[in-house]
């Protein structure tokens, strides 16, 4: 029977991991899901709108009214005799009109405009891709790493235990003493409140990338054993600071906003100037009583010609919103002038996260091996009597610490190289997919 439950239990197991989800499958999972992501698409949609209603001030505009009116008209006349006279008639008519701007410099800067906003929606959605990329890998690697971490916690307790139990056999035969049996004992008792904290923070983490895909706690693929990383390309900070400084998508959002402010300039000063428009009209007109012929009248008209418009005094709120323009535009200058040094800092940051990650990766691959080395040793030194129990349980915990230390390290090193392709603007899903190479 218990052989039987074992083959389920493995089938299980093996059936799960037949279909663990990697990094790049997670991350579709939230295109599809994330709210943020579905926000940015919908503003995308929108901010794509700007354009088409920028360019109506450039094409015509056309429209028709009619109207009907029922007449009730009572007259009474003074000379001798007095008469009265009921008129009761119904008037109606309509008109066409057309109107197509020749000069209206506002139109014209509100089309510039127009296409600068679009730029900008366009810049925002793809800040929000690399966003979501970067979380989603975020959210993946911190539920490895707590995976990780529960794993380590479990052999720590599971190797404290059988040190507790040498312990304890070694002060009934008489070779230690009691303290190596409580000093065992409650290393293992930190190990288990170790571990629940552990298990704890992986129900987080699962719940967190929950959160950006919409599906429960998954089997995940994790990183190969040995996972070399490969550094930046180019291996010089300055040429990604310069980069970032030109290519990062916040940069290029606010490039795209001291353009609309620049352009609002000229849309504001453009209210000293003169319109010019063609107007054309086509109506026709109907009574059903007319003074001058005692009946009805039916009337046709047709017009075009050019129509200019000179402002000549607003109360000073035309110079006023020039001004207001201007300093906007100063305002957007130097918020441009922002993006670019914290995209180049940001890229610097990045490039040192990625560098010095790769050479804790190193030192910390170099310290699993000394630490197994000096557990190894210990364990040794135990046995024959040249060492204590005290001094195997602190090479174990050194081990296992330098094991976790060494995961995160691969974590953070992989998230600094996304971090880094999206302070230069170039981070994409080939960059998912090259990361998800090295996986399991």
């Amino acid at each position: 029977m218990k052989k039987t439950i074992f083959l389920l239990l493995s089938g299980a197991l093996l059936g799960g991991a037949a279909q663990a989800a990697d990094l790049l499958s997670v991350y579709r999972d939230a295109v599809d899901y994330d709210a943020q992501f579905a926000a940015a698409r919908a503003n995308l949609d929108a901010g794509r709108e700007k354009l088409p209603q920028a360019r109506a001030g450039l094409l015509p505009s056309i429209g028709v009214a009619a109207n009907t009116t029922w007449n009730e008209t009572e007259s009474t006349t003074r000379s001798a005799p007095s008469t009265t006279r009921d008129m009761n008639y119904n008037s109606n008519g309509w008109t066409a009109s057309l109107t197509q701007p020749l000069f209206r410099w506002q139109n014209w800067a509100a089309y510039r405009q127009g296409r600068q906003s679009v730029a900008l929606a366009e810049a925002q959605f793809g800040a929000a891709n690399q966003d979501l990329i970067v979380r989603v890998a975020q959210a993946y690697f911190d539920v490895l790493l707590a995976q990780e971490t529960l794993t380590t916690a479990r052999a720590q307790q599971k190797a404290i235990a059988e040190q507790l139990e040498s312990a304890k056999r070694n002060f009934e035969v008489g070779t230690a003493t009691i303290t190596d049996t409580h000093e065992a004992q409650a290393r293992f008792d930190l190990a288990v409140a170790t571990e629940i904290a552990a298990q704890n923070d992986l129900m987080v983490k699962n719940e967190a990338l929950r959160v950006v895909t919409g599906k429960g706690p998954e089997v995940l693929k994790a990183l190969k054993a040995g996972t070399q990383i490969n550094r930046p390309q180019p291996d010089e900070i300055e040429a990604w600071a310069e980069t970032s400084a030109n290519a990062n998508l916040s940069v290029i959002q606010a490039k795209a906003a001291f353009e609309i402010s620049d352009q609002e300039v000229g849309k504001q000063r453009a209210g000293h100037y003169p319109t010019l428009d063609i107007v054309a009209t086509s109506g026709k007109s109907g009574a059903g009583f007319n003074t001058s012929t005692g009946g009805g009248i039916d009337t046709k008209s047709n017009t075009v010609g050019l129509q200019l418009s000179l402002p000549i005094f607003a109360g000073g709120a035309v110079a006023s919103k020039d001004r207001e323009a201007v300093a906007l535009r100063e305002k957007a200058r130097a918020d441009l002038d922002n993006a670019r040094r914290q995209a180049a800092l940001g890229a610097r940051q990045a490039y040192l996260g990625v560098t010095s990650g790769l050479s804790q990766v190193k030192a910390y691959e170099a310290a699993v091996a000394s630490s197994q080395a000096a557990l190894d040793s210990n364990k040794l030194g135990y046995e024959v009597g040249v060492r204590i129990n005290i001094d195997v349980l602190n090479a174990q915990g050194q081990l296992f610490d330098t094991r976790q230390k060494l995961a995160k390290a691969r974590f953070d090193t992989l998230i600094a190289q996304l971090k880094l392709k999206a302070a230069a603007g170039n981070l994409t899903e080939d960059d998912l997919q090259a990361i998800n190479g090295l996986l399991e």
